[in-house]
């Protein structure tokens, strides 16, 4: 009997009406395979994934192939963003058994969750002709899987990564050393070996298919900023514009797909995922007064992001199909007729605005994806197809939505929406951080202020958060501020206590979750930095809102006690290389936390706008800065602001003093450059005002904050910040 009807997951929903017998992984599935004597199919797979929706048509669907696997089997179906734990383990044997993974995959196991055979997507003959094979195996060479099996859980042992001992270096109870924990020799070289796969005409890195692969570009900002190599932010300037021009960002609405089937980011696989979107946000709003280009992107994308990945319970939904009604990319292609329909006369212009060889089409079928090779020279008519293209658009069938609520991916999108309002002063996006974020506290982390992995219409999952849901969750409350860093600094407490390996480094299932055949710690990113990269952003983001020399201390062991995988493959361990990068940064006393000597200067001289805050505050202007100072606000957290100069006839905005540094991966940021300069000696004071603060003096920004904030707030000019040819800006202490 199928008994996935009542279950919270909705992709494991979609496969209730199947015909095959499918369980959620449990105890009991895998009890009534050791009573009934026979193997246990599991398929994992994720409510999005075009290929498993074809192989849940052939197959799952078919009642030749259901008895096959009813009569001989326990069917496990699984949800890989449910149970993330699950997914790791048997994707390390699908690999260690075929060299590849993917999704679907497709894994045969003993009853006690021991893989002995795996693979990913089986059209329906060759599955069939499996299903037979797996039996006959089962039933005459028992003995030969039992090895088998004891060989794939042994290889998927040994190709974990080999790990440094740290401990004594830095002792787990004591400070780690004030050297960085990684030589920045091999930052570069890690940060060489990422540009050498780095397309120059297209951005982005190797060739089809090509995901945005964020983790890396925040690590060559990050790289920037310390070496000065123009070649790093060029192509992270370079990928952000192509993929703005590209197909893979919806040119109607904004939003971007998860990647894109060629090299050129022209036909995307359609699938909006949401952390892709969060940590696109996050790249435009750091490029955010660089080019309008960027900035409309952000813009359309963080409106995506409150209109169509919002809940009604006040997060964010995981994601959108590829499909509709079964046809991959059948809600957002053109053809040449349906653009006429639409247009009318514009129809022609409106096709070579958008990229449109009406001859030549992109897509399949006649059909084309819309892209924006250049801005058009007639902005307004470009603006007005594209609302009639949408409004059109919206009346077609459109693709299905998984409404589940992943904690991981709402930190992220909590993270980037902070960091958006703080850039452009929007406050429905830190509105909509905030529910999200209250969401997360009051359905996802209980009473013991442990974390659920999921939930879906206000109810948790029994799913446990893993590593990365902590970990991102942590990052999103520090970049609110206020009362979540206590809430923040609660979640980081149970990282410490039940993912620890006791060496300086993370497991991504905590100590005393399920028991599966092997234990993963991964460093390696996916589409996001791993979780435990997060774990050390998180960390070194908490030591840089507190001040707690602790937290930088569990950064700096997790840094070096990855290390060896670090230098071994830079290419995929870009979340922790961006968090070294801080590190460096940190020792050398770049980074202000409100606890360095008075004078010593928190930001080098800056080279971007590529930049982050060193605050999880929002500061949108002077007057608010100096409201929240005033006011009782965090003024730790408010150390530096930095306020710039205006241009004549524009009114000034008072940014974060991080606008003085450097894009970092989740939380890892901070201030980067050169060794900075000697500090200048204090400056005294003006005599006291009326009132008791400080005097009149020249009618100076800076004067007026010192008379906002009373005589006890001492500001200092450190120095000039912000690129040759952009407004000029003083970073200021408190």
């Amino acid at each position: 009997m199928n008994e996935l009807a009542g279950v919270l997951s909705p992709y494991l929903r979609q496969h209730a009406q199947n015909p095959v017998a499918w369980r959620q992984w449990s105890a009991a599935a895998l009890a009534e395979a050791a009573e009934r004597d026979v193997p246990v199919l599991i398929s994992v797979g994720y409510s999005t994934c075009h290929w498993c929706h074809v192989m849940a048509h052939e197959s799952f669907e078919d009642k030749t192939v259901a008895d096959a696997i009813n009569s001989r089997f326990v069917a496990i179906k699984v949800d890989r963003e449910e149970r993330p734990d699950l997914d790791a383990v048997y994707m390390q044997a699908t690999m260690a058994i075929t060299g590849q993974g993917g999704w679907p995959m497709t894994v045969f196991a003993f009853p006690d969750g021991t893989p002995f055979f795996a693979g990913t997507y089986f059209p329906k003959t060759h599955f069939l002709r499996l299903l037979d094979a797996v039996h006959t195996a089962w039933t005459t060479q028992r003995e030969e899987l039992a090895h088998q099996g004891a060989a794939i859980v042994e290889a998927s042992a040994r190709s974990g990564p080999a790990f440094a001992d740290v401990t004594v270096a830095c002792p787990l109870d004591g400070p780690c050393p004030p050297a960085p924990p990684i030589r920045t020799e091999l930052l570069d070289a890690a940060a060489a070996t990422t540009m050498a796969s780095a397309d120059g005409v297209n951005g982005g890195f190797g060739g089809a298919p090509k995901f945005p692969s964020v983790p890396a570009l925040r690590f060559l900002c990050d790289a920037y900023v310390r070496t000065g190599d123009e070649r790093l932010l060029g192509h992270v300037r370079l990928t952000a514009e192509r993929m703005a021009r590209g197909g893979i960002y919806d040119q109607l609405e904004g939003g971007f797909a998860r990647y894109s089937v060629d090299a050129a980011w022209t036909v995307p696989h359609f699938e909006k995922m949401l952390y892709d979107n969060a940590e696109l946000l996050w790249l435009y709003s750091r490029l955010y007064g660089e080019d309008a280009l960027f900035a409309r992107v952000a813009d359309e994308t963080a409106a995506f992001l409150l209109e169509r990945f919002s809940t009604e319970e006040g997060a964010f939904a995981a994601a959108f199909d590829a499909d509709t009604d079964g046809v991959e990319g059948l809600t957002y292609v053109w053809t040449a007729a349906e653009l006429e329909s639409v247009l009318g006369e514009d129809a022609a212009w409106a096709a070579e605005a958008f990229g449109v060889d009406l001859a030549n089409p992109n897509f399949e079928h006649g059909a084309n994806v819309l892209e924006l090779p250049r801005d058009p020279r007639e902005s307004a008519r470009w603006e007005a197809a594209r609302h009639r293209l949408l409004a059109a658009r919206r009346g077609r069938p459109q693709p299905g939505r998984d409404d589940k609520v992943v904690a991981a991916w709402n930190g992220l999108a909590i993270a980037a929406l902070a960091e958006y309002a703080s850039r452009t002063g929007h406050r429905d996006s830190l509105l909509a951080a905030e529910q999200a974020a209250e969401l997360l506290r009051r359905v996802h982390i209980g009473a013991d202020g442990r974390l659920a992995r999921v939930s879906l219409g206000g109810a948790a999952s029994e799913a446990p958060g893993i590593l990365e849901d902590y970990a991102a969750v942590a990052l999103g409350f520090l970049r609110l501020g206020g009362d979540w860093t206590a809430r923040a600094q609660g979640l980081i407490e149970q990282i410490r206590e039940h993912f620890t390996d006791f060496e300086g480094g993370f497991y991504d299932t905590a100590a005393d979750a399920e028991v599966l055949v092997t234990r993963p710690a991964d460093v390696h990113d996916g589409p996001t930095a791993s979780g435990w990269a997060l774990a050390a952003a998180a960390m070194l983001e908490a030591f840089q809102v507190t001040g707690d020399e602790t937290y930088k201390d569990d950064a700096w062991r997790a840094v070096a006690r990855a290390e060896p995988v670090m230098a071994a493959n830079p290419r995929f361990t870009a979340g922790l290389h961006a968090v070294a990068e801080a590190l460096v940064r940190a020792q050398r006393a770049e980074l202000s936390t409100g606890r360095y000597p008075q004078g010593t200067p928190s930001y080098p001289q800056a080279r971007t706008f590529c930049c982050r805050s060193t605050t999880g505050h929002v500061v949108v202007d002077s007057k608010k800065a100096i409201r929240l100072l005033r006011d009782g606000g965090d003024r730790r957290g408010f150390a530096n602001v930095a306020i710039p100069r205006p241009r004549a006839g524009t009114h000034p905005r008072a940014v974060p003093a991080g606008a003085a540094s450097s894009m970092e991966t989740r939380g890892g940021g901070g201030g980067g450059g050169p060794p900075p300069p000697p500090p200048r000696a204090p400056r005294a004071p003006p005599p006291p005002g009326p009132r008791g603060g400080p005097g009149p003096g020249p009618a100076t920004r800076k004067n007026r904050i010192r008379a906002a904030l009373g005589a006890g707030s001492h500001w200092q000019l450190s120095h000039k910040c912000l690129p040759p040819g952009k407004p000029r800006a003083y970073v200021y202490e408190l």
